[in-house]
Order: structure tokens, then sequence, then C-alpha cells
């Protein structure tokens, strides 16, 4: 009865051991970098459109369609769209002043 006892907390240690060495070496949850755009994905007939936003602001809209190549919508000072053939899209490392 003894060596029972003995074996089945034995066991119970090494099954408790096991999983706190499982919860203590768990790799925490990833925060979302701020510096990092903000991508919204819509899928349309023949078009995919990615929506690219900074600090809640569209910048860029990245198309992508089921036949030809890629462009980029890229806002204009007008509030219209220009058509790029590259990415303009800049996101700042650092923000010096902000209201």
């Amino acid at each position: 009865m003894k060596k029972l006892l003995f074996t089945l907390f034995f066991a119970f240690q090494l099954m408790l051991g096991a999983m706190l060495s499982v919860t203590a070496f768990a790799a925490p949850p990833e925060a979302s970098d701020p510096n990092e755009p903000n991508i919204t994905i819509r899928s349309g007939e023949d078009k995919t459109f990615y929506e690219y936003r900074v600090n809640g602001i569209l910048k860029e809209i990245k198309v992508v369609p089921k036949v030809g190549p890629t462009y980029y919508l890229v806002a204009d000072d007008g509030g219209g769209w220009i058509r790029e053939d590259k990415s303009q899209l800049l996101v700042p490392s650092w923000v010096i002043f902000r209201w």
C-alpha cells in the first residue's frame, strides 16, 4: 500500500511539473505594433482590395486583379486617388507632435 501511494504521488508530481513547465514557457500574446499599418482585405468579383491605414487614416489601397498587374491607389491632396505602379506607403517610426 505504501509503495502504491509513493508511486501515485511521484506520478502526480511528474504530471504537475510538466503542466507548469508548459504554461511557464508559453509565449505571451503579441501586441500589435503601433507603427505597422492596419490592413483590411476586401474581396470583389474580379479584384481583391487591401486597405492600408496608419493611425486610423486610409493611406493607400492595393488592388490585385485576377487578370493583370497589381496597382496601388494613393490619396491625392485634392481628395481623389492616383493610380501608382509601386507602393508609396511610408510609416513613421516616431511621432514628434500629434494633436
